[in-house]
């Protein structure tokens, strides 16, 4: 009897052989893993630079939405629910270009850990497995505030969610005074992510210069 395999890890199994033959090809054209983990790290740190902005301008515009004192509130709720979908739009990449990096910096690792056993000197193998031991402390710490950083968006877009679905059928003076008492809540909220994000982001500049030496 054949056993089948769950969707999901199927899909896992299949995306992983496609990471490792790009692996292979890229390093038969003379581009190493630890390559492709700096430009990842780098694509990952510009994304977070980027998020960083648009989520400052998604809370300006939320509040000059709470600020509105007259004027066209159905062209302030577009402008409000634009900067909440490219906010989303960023989140989605910021989680990518973190996985994108996981994936790269785990093959290397493997990698690493394999290469110890061809090796018949001792004395070699325990040099490098203090590199190893080295690199992946670095990394670890790398990946630990990337990831704390990645947390604090679901929060701040759930909060932008609710206002642009609260304003959609309601696009009057009473609906915009009501969504005042979240202003406080929502810019703590986004100053946390933006000294979570800045943290993330100064973590991958030192990485990258750890690597370049």
């Amino acid at each position: 009897m054949k056993v089948k395999l769950p969707i999901v890890l199927m899909t896992m199994l299949m995306i992983s052989a496609c990471q490792q033959a790009y692996f292979n090809t890229m390093e038969k054209l003379g581009i190493p893993k630890q390559d492709i983990l700096v430009d990842r790290v780098e694509d990952a740190r510009d994304s977070q630079v980027e998020t960083q902005e648009q989520f400052k301008s998604a809370l300006e515009r939320f509040t000059e939405v709470v600020d509105f004192d007259g004027g066209d509130l159905e062209k302030q709720y577009k402008a409000l629910n634009d900067e909440y979908e490219k906010s989303e739009k960023n989140a989605k990449e910021v989680k990518e270009r973190i996985e994108a990096v996981e994936s790269v910096a785990e093959a290397l690792f493997e990698e690493w850990e394999d290469e110890l056993d061809e090796y018949s000197s001792s004395k070699y193998r325990s040099i490098k497995q203090r590199e190893l031991e080295e690199a992946r402390t670095r990394y670890n710490g790398l990946i630990k505030a990337m990831r704390k950083a990645e947390s604090k968006i679901p929060p701040v877009l759930a909060a932008f969610k609710d206002q642009v679905l609260f304003l959609k059928h309601s696009l009057n003076a009473q609906a915009v005074a009501s969504l005042k008492s979240e202003l406080t809540s929502v810019r703590a909220d986004v100053s946390r992510l933006v000294r979570e994000m800045q943290k993330s982001i100064d973590a991958s500049n030192a990485y990258i210069e750890s690597l370049s030496r």
